[in-house]
């Protein structure tokens, strides 16, 4: 299963997720992450999802194609992590909720890549990750 540990992110990613999460917070914005270090085979397993699986296809990245992928000395060290904005204690999957443009402001304000931006490669409301 992917981890949702800020620990598994990228030791410069680390302090921006907990700014993201404070920001959001101030905004009264509850927030889940759902996502941060990611193995190559639930990245191939996921990639299979809706091609030669079951489901609908969630992601255009093979293993190791995905900032999620990324380890240090083979110790996870992610350079995206992914959430979802709760409301009412429920996740709030629907791109039109306001929710969304608030938490790409505070992660595009703290320098990352927030793929729900305009003239995103891909669209991926949940996505964050560090530039270059």
């Amino acid at each position: 299963m992917a981890s949702r540990k800020i620990e598994d992110l990228h030791p410069d990613l680390q302090p921006l997720c907990r700014a993201f999460l404070a920001q959001a917070e101030k905004q009264d914005i509850d927030v889940l992450i759902t996502c941060t270090y990611r193995s190559n085979a639930e990245q191939d397993a996921l990639y299979a999802q809706g091609r030669t699986a079951p489901g609908s296809i969630v992601t255009r990245a093979k293993a190791g194609q995905s900032a999620h992928n990324h380890a240090i000395d083979g110790k996870p060290a992610a350079k995206a992590f992914d959430v979802v904005p709760l409301v009412d204690g429920k996740p709030q999957w629907d791109a039109g909720h306001p929710a969304w443009q608030e938490l790409g402001k505070i992660g595009m304000g703290l320098g990352l890549n927030w793929y729900g931006a305009p003239g995103s490669r891909f669209v991926e409301f949940p996505h964050f990750q560090m530039k270059g």
